[in-house]
């Protein structure tokens, strides 16, 4: 009898599969969009399962809400974390986006205040002096020092002072760090995080200024008066451009290395 019960565990164990195995699958299962935010923000997200990303703070965030087709606006308005992959950024290229697509632009409010800051206070506290082009602006502008963005802002900052012809451009900083909503929404700013930057307004295109309007169904004709070599700059250190949006804001450049790997 006891050597039947030897062979029985015996066998289970090459039945079961071993610890390594197990973890491997468990890693397979994670999506490939949430191991980008892993990867791009080590300092917060600590992992995913059961269909949410982990902190390391021990609270989650829910992945997929299971809403299937959802419509453009509710894609802006109720989005969950797998959305904000829905339409994917292109590096590089510059061209005009086809209607209602603004990859970078559906964003889940709750994980960017999990992370830079859920009020005004909070955010403040994280904000950091930098100098914006020393040798050809000097500006002092304030940033979030949260995920290096000041690191990271400073670095776009030092590759374009070396480009003297793009001073008007990059001259008169038309803003950072603004605790608001978007205008004619209940969607909070990414400047609101202190992780955004507007370049000089006077030489942007801004999809509400073409319409008089804050109409997001409105269809409008593209504008852009950046040159490439500006944006190229800004990507190649993990920020994004509204330029690259149906609803383009041709100033505006936010921190999202996830949608740039």
């Amino acid at each position: 009898m006891r050597a039947t019960i030897v062979v029985l565990f015996l066998l289970m164990g090459f039945l079961l599969p071993d610890k390594q195995t197990l973890s491997s699958k468990n890693r397979d299962t994670i999506p490939p969009a949430a191991k980008k935010l892993i990867r791009c923000y080590p300092d917060f997200v600590a992992g995913y399962a059961d269909n949410h990303l982990l902190f390391k703070d021990g609270s989650k965030l829910l992945w997929d809400d299971g809403i299937a087709n959802k419509t453009y606006q509710q894609l802006l308005d109720e989005p969950d974390l797998k959305d904000m992959f829905t339409q994917p950024y292109t590096a590089g290229k510059v061209s005009s986006p086809t209607r209602n697509f603004d990859p970078g632009r559906i964003r889940n409010e709750a994980f960017f205040k999990k992370m830079y800051g859920a009020t005004k206070a909070a955010v403040e506290k994280n904000l950091v002096q930098i100098t914006w082009c020393p040798k050809t602006v000097g500006q002092k502008i304030m940033v979030s020092s949260v995920n290096g963005v000041d690191k990271q802002l400073q670095k776009v900052s030092a590759e374009l002072d070396q480009h003297p012809e793009l001073k008007k451009y990059l001259s008169n900083i038309g803003g950072t760090f603004n605790w608001r909503y978007i205008a004619g929404t209940r969607r909070q700013s990414l400047h609101s995080f202190g992780m955004t930057l507007d370049i000089n307004t006077k030489y942007a295109d801004y999809w509400q200024w073409t319409c008089k309007c804050t109409d997001e169904n409105v269809r409008i004709d593209y504008k852009n008066r950046i040159p490439a070599i500006i944006i190229a700059t800004f990507e190649k250190f993990g920020f994004i451009w509204g330029g690259k949006w149906y609803h383009y804001d041709t100033m505006h450049f936010e921190y999202r290395p996830e949608l740039l790997e």
